[in-house]
């Protein structure tokens, strides 16, 4: 896998990782195009450092100082990040995430939300999945882009749609007032950069979901951005909206990184606004599937989904990632006409923007990823004999 592609402009983007460093654990670092420098006289967590006022300023600084010791190459770190070649004695990066809550915002598109309403409407079956497409888009159209979510145009169209026994929960929380909003994955669980990502062996029609993911401290305050897979199963959640924890999270089912870019005077939440997502789908079998989802389409604004996710009436004290949705819909037919696309093991992912690099994994079922083993139990061990020894 290619694990190179840092942002077009990383000289000058404030980029937070973490570093495992074998045989000491995980290091909260900043990483630029050539060198990857320890962040612990800051914090020694990522949730640690997003807490600090001017978050920005204070890496910048710390940087400047010269305080920050190199702890490798950016570039060694990065080839050692693939897990089907690591070599367990060297550094890799992993989710630029740890203590921070894993929260998803869904059904955030038009595009997105349409394909729910597919598969609620052919319960999981990937064989109907054309047929009931074009019934639901012969009386709901398919276009919703110009109905803003709990307006009075939304109500009314709710009601159209009730009395021709088309409403849908996806329809509810697509335009109605109260967003939909999960955890995606446990603190800590979420994988990094050229780790396995893991499809649920029972599933049958399932497929990748390249988003922005929002970073945010305990205060709600959203400071920095990265990038994440919501790797999805469709036949799961098609059966029953009360399978969503059984179709999202499971083992390895959640990537994250490559790293959090820092909101400063280069990078902000209006650029969030304006990013485009690309996303490849490379087969063993030789099958490719492209694809985009572009923020400036979606139907709430990041802000407003992160105001729904975390405020007075839900608080999470170690801070936030949040996935905003993605209006990649995979229609594309892989093992026959009608189809649709769907996972097959050894698929290599690769999501990407300009302003925040590229997110690759390859895909095998979480049953044969690697287990998650290094929770926050073991993360508080390895730190206090960190400070023990320093």
């Amino acid at each position: 896998m290619l694990l190179t592609q840092m942002p077009q402009d990383a000289h000058q983007a404030l980029l937070i990782g973490r570093l495992w460093v074998p045989g000491v654990g995980p290091f909260l670092v900043a990483v630029t195009p050539q060198d990857v420098l320890d962040l612990s006289g800051l914090a020694t967590t990522s949730s640690a450092l997003l807490e600090l006022p001017g978050v920005a300023a204070q890496v910048r600084a710390c940087l400047a100082s010269g305080q920050a010791k190199r702890l490798a190459s950016t570039a060694e770190a990065w080839a050692n990040s693939d897990e089907t070649l690591r070599k367990a004695d060297q550094p890799w990066f992993m989710a630029p995430c740890d203590l921070q809550a894993v929260k998803a915002a869904g059904v955030t598109f038009v595009a997105s939300m349409l394909e729910r309403v597919i598969e609620e409407q052919a319960r999981g079956d990937a064989s109907r999945a054309e047929a009931v497409r074009q019934a639901v888009v012969a009386v709901i159209g398919d276009n919703l882009r110009s109905v803003v979510p709990g307006s009075p145009e939304s109500a009314q169209l709710k009601d159209v749609l009730l009395a021709q026994g088309m409403w849908s929960q996806y329809l509810e929380v697509g335009i109605g007032p109260d967003a939909e909003i999960f955890t995606k994955a446990q603190p800590m669980s979420a994988v990094g950069p050229g780790a396995w990502v893991g499809i649920h062996p029972g599933s049958q029609w399932n497929n990748p979901e390249p988003e922005i993911v929002l970073a945010a401290n305990s205060r709600g305050e959203v400071v920095g951005a990265t990038l994440g897979n919501d790797v999805n199963l469709r036949d799961f959640e098609g059966r029953s909206a009360l399978l969503l924890g059984k179709a999202k999270d499971n083992n390895a089912s959640c990537a994250v990184g490559p790293f959090i870019r820092l909101f400063d005077e280069h990078f902000s939440i209006d650029d969030v606004r304006q990013c485009e997502l690309s996303l490849k789908v490379q087969g063993p079998e030789g099958f490719v599937m492209q694809g985009s989802s572009a923020l400036n389409q979606i139907s709430r604004d990041p802000l407003d989904l992160a105001g729904q996710a975390m405020g007075p009436y839900h608080q999470y004290p170690d801070g936030m990632m949040l996935f905003l949705g993605t209006m990649f819909a995979p229609t594309q037919d892989r093992h026959g006409p009608g189809q649709g696309f769907t996972h097959v093991v050894g698929d290599v992912v690769s999501i990407s923007t300009p302003q925040l690099g590229t997110l690759v994994n390859r895909v095998t079922t979480s049953d044969q990823a690697p287990a998650w083993t290094y929770g926050v139990g073991a993360l508080m061990r390895d730190l206090a004999k960190r400070q023990g020894s320093g």
